[in-house]
């Protein structure tokens, strides 16, 4: 038996579903706050659970719920009209076996996830399921949960990349300012810049050299397991045939006409340019930007409300997961923060470092915290100025320190299946059949960018 079957039986005993997942992780969450912070009696109790359900519903992490529900089923729903159809086979086609699956999904994902992270997430997802539908179809065998994890491995580079939340945030006016808004010392914050510009974090020569680093050594590492890892025939459900001729009248019409759906698809991608005109130039991309270009350009390529409607039904099932289990992380984001459990954890690190050590010491906090609270833009607001104040006592580069956050941040995804959710969704895959792979993937990354930021 190799070392990835064995890991791989591990999981299948150890980890449970992602829903099942999320509730143990909040009762040690709850545990945890009671046991190191605040006094242990029952009034304190009462409050961490009171921390706990106002954290679930939290208005403005509701409307980020809703917006990663969108690009999920609007993502789904651009794959299944016939122009994507056509581009994702010709990609496919590219695909023979095993070795060139997880090849061809790896690289083109991380490329894609570079540029925005919601995008690269379904794009994973989409080119997992169809290079499976391409080996059902075409008869060949593949390992279809190794080809999911290279589907996932996007979130290994997200946080590093256009989209990434600390970098973009760093680079506001007045966003540094805005995390030191209690009491602290005016020396340290004498020492802040007003910004950090992303040619120093983003597209400094550094992280491009990582992020090209990761773009060729994952797939490879992929490659070479896929060499040893057992493959077998890929059973997927067909996807529903939506075209047939039928006869219409009167206002049904309306719902077939290619026009009207022309109409309100120009129209929606008019608004989107005029609208976000100064942010594309600028290479910045926001949820809210992304659903409304996938809403007109799933108009756009389905050509009839009917054939968009049709392929809703179909992708709205994979939103299922997503909508329970953000309330249950949101309400885990909840605890830490109001309790301090997530500033406890950074400064325990931050106490341990040296000028040389510090941005280790950051990667692996990032990377514990994201266990318990899988938000890169969340994660920062509360660990951030831990973060930038350790950094300025310790004469480190604060483009370093953060960047070292971004890092941590990222790389325990592979380990967390929350954002696996939409690719479990779309690929019929459960969290144990991918995780062995990942984890794989996780020690790769970390070595990788210890190494990195021990030679910057």
């Amino acid at each position: 038996m190799n070392i990835t079957q064995s890991i791989e039986n591990a999981f299948k005993k150890l980890i449970p579903a992602p829903f099942t997942l999320a509730v143990l992780l909040s009762l040690i969450t709850i545990l945890l706050a009671f046991v190191f912070t605040g006094s242990q009696d029952t009034g304190y109790f009462l409050d961490i659970l009171a921390y706990w359900q106002n954290g679930m519903w939290e208005p403005s992490l509701l409307v980020f719920a809703v917006q990663m529900m969108l690009i999920l089923v609007l993502g789904h729903v651009l794959v299944l009209s016939k122009p994507a159809a056509w581009l994702t086979e010709k990609l496919t086609n590219l695909v023979t076996g095993n070795s060139s699956a997880v090849i061809l999904v790896s690289f083109s994902t991380m490329i894609v996830a570079f540029f925005n992270w919601g995008l690269g997430l379904i794009f994973g997802a989409i080119m997992a399921r169809k290079v499976g539908e391409a080996a059902q179809e075409r008869n060949f065998k593949i390992n279809y949960p190794l080809v999911g994890a290279a589907g996932y491995v996007g979130l290994m580079v997200w946080h590093g990349g256009i989209s990434g939340s600390a970098p973009l945030k760093v680079a506001e006016n007045g966003h540094i300012a805005s995390l030191f808004s209690g009491n602290y010392d005016p020396g340290l914050l004498s020492q802040l810049p007003d910004a950090i510009p992303t040619d120093t974090t983003i597209f400094s020569n550094w992280n491009m050299t990582l992020f090209g680093i990761m773009l060729l050594l994952i797939p490879l590492v992929l490659w070479l397991i896929s060499k040893s890892a057992g493959t077998s025939r890929v059973d997927l459900p067909k996807t529903r045939h939506r075209e047939k001729s039928i006869m219409v009248s009167g206002a049904e019409k309306l719902d077939h006409s290619k026009y009207l759906s022309l109409i309100f698809a120009l129209l929606l991608l008019g608004a989107f340019f005029a609208s976000y005109y100064s942010e594309l130039l600028a290479g910045r991309l926001t949820p809210n930007m992304l659903n409304f270009f996938m809403l007109g350009l799933c108009i756009l390529l389905h050509r009839s409300f009917v054939s968009f409607l049709k392929a809703l039904d179909e992708a709205i099932l994979g939103a299922a997961a997503i909508l329970i289990q953000f309330p249950l992380y949101f309400g885990i984001m909840g605890i830490m923060k109001d309790t301090g459990v997530v500033g406890d954890i950074a400064s325990f690190f931050s106490s341990m470092a040296i000028e040389t050590s510090l941005p280790i010491f950051t990667f692996f906090s990032a990377g514990l915290v994201n266990i318990f609270v899988p938000s890169g833009g969340g994660q920062w607001a509360i660990q951030g100025p831990i973060v930038l104040e350790s950094a300025i006592k310790l004469g480190v580069p604060l483009n370093k320190a953060i960047m070292a956050f971004a890092y941590g941040d990222q790389i325990t995804n592979m380990l967390q299946p929350f954002w696996a959710l939409p690719l479990l969704a779309i690929t019929r895959l459960k969290a144990r059949e991918i995780l062995p792979y990942t984890l794989i993937m996780m020690v790769v990354g970390i070595i990788i960018y210890v190494g990195g930021l021990l030679l910057i």
